[in-house]
């Protein structure tokens, strides 16, 4: 039986497998209905009023929910838990009174507790400011190089692309530690800067404020370069010839049309930068001392030290509010105004 209504890839779920592959369908879709199981559930979809293309938009959507709703929730019940010395340390929302009657048990004191001890607010505060100079030194670092690529030699920038992504090759953690060695007292930078006689002692810049920007722009600027890159990359050249013509000087031309069109390339590298690098632990654990206080750290210590888990996931909650609610209001007021963030 076939179905009248609809095109060929409708009609494909109800035909058996030899006449499906007369039909002229491409693509994984086209490979995938030589299997009876695959034909089975589209039709099923189709009967159901479920379309292929509602189908693939679902997938992402599905995927958030899993993966990243699904685990918020979890979190969120237990920021609401009280502690206790048990396997999981803390205890259930609901309980029956008399086995029949459930009761709901909720605690604020774990966000009460956020906003009375000066530590987490610190972290927080401390955690912002860090992620944010590092996110604009990674652009005053990240524009000039991804400018570059993006005016080489068409036949330079794949290698060029492959230089910058070269680092991921190697694991985070190595990476990190390898700076210790450079920035410790006896480390290269201090031996090359005594070398060439611009400093008589060595200075102190492991487990500090600085070795933690110097990892952090290190490790996300990738980040920033490749975004840009994108967007420098497809930019119309003819503009700034025009604008020449015009009698537009090189730097004015620079400001008033590259840096314009450039900026949803510097807002995704933005985020991409900011989100990661305000949760940051390890980079700060390593090369940061005991005075540098990031929200990841104490996030933790919590969890793992003090094992104070409904604590620790109030702490990732406000966290991720922090994160999340400017973005959403940034991209309303981008809807409104007629773009989108990219």
């Amino acid at each position: 039986m076939t179905q009248t209504t609809g095109g060929p890839r409708e009609k494909v779920a109800y035909l058996s497998g030899r006449v499906a592959a007369q039909l002229p369908m491409g693509g994984l879709h086209g490979r995938l209905l030589q299997f009876a199981p695959y034909r089975l559930s589209i039709a099923v979809l189709l009967r159901l009023g479920v379309t292929p293309r509602s189908l693939v938009v679902a997938v992402p959507y599905l995927w958030l929910l899993l993966f990243f709703l699904a685990p918020f929730l979890i979190v969120f019940k237990i920021s609401f838990s009280e502690p206790m010395i048990a396997m999981p340390p803390y205890a259930p929302l609901f309980e029956w009174v008399e086995g029949l009657i459930p009761r709901m048990i909720i605690s604020f004191e774990n966000y009460a507790l956020l906003l009375e001890d000066d530590l987490y607010w610190l972290s927080y505060v401390s955690s912002v400011r860090i992620a944010g100079i590092s996110t604009l030194l990674c652009l005053l670092f990240g524009y000039p190089l991804a400018y570059a690529m993006a005016r080489a030699p068409r036949e330079w920038r794949a290698g060029l692309v492959m230089l910058v992504i070269l680092p991921f090759w190697t694991s985070f953690l190595i990476r990190v530690y390898a700076w210790i060695g450079i920035l410790k007292k006896e480390g290269l930078l201090n031996l090359a800067l005594m070398w060439t006689g611009l400093i008589d002692q060595p200075l102190t810049i492991l487990n500090t404020d600085i070795a933690v920007y110097i990892g952090i722009v290190y490790t996300y600027s990738p980040f920033m370069i490749l975004p840009l890159y994108a967007n420098l990359e497809k930019m119309d050249e003819s503009l700034l010839e025009a604008a020449a013509d015009l009698g537009c000087r090189p730097i004015k031309a620079f400001w008033l049309i590259t840096v314009p069109l450039s900026m949803p390339g510097i807002v995704a590298g933005c985020f991409l930068v900011f989100i990661p690098a305000v949760g940051e632990f390890v980079i700060p654990d390593i090369l940061g001392g005991s005075e540098t206080i990031m929200i990841g750290k104490t996030l933790w210590v919590e969890f793992f030290n003090n094992r104070d888990w409904p604590l620790s996931s109030a702490v990732a909650v406000v966290l991720l509010l922090i994160l999340v609610v400017p973005i959403v209001l940034f991209e309303r007021r981008q809807a409104k105004e007629g773009g989108g963030l990219l």
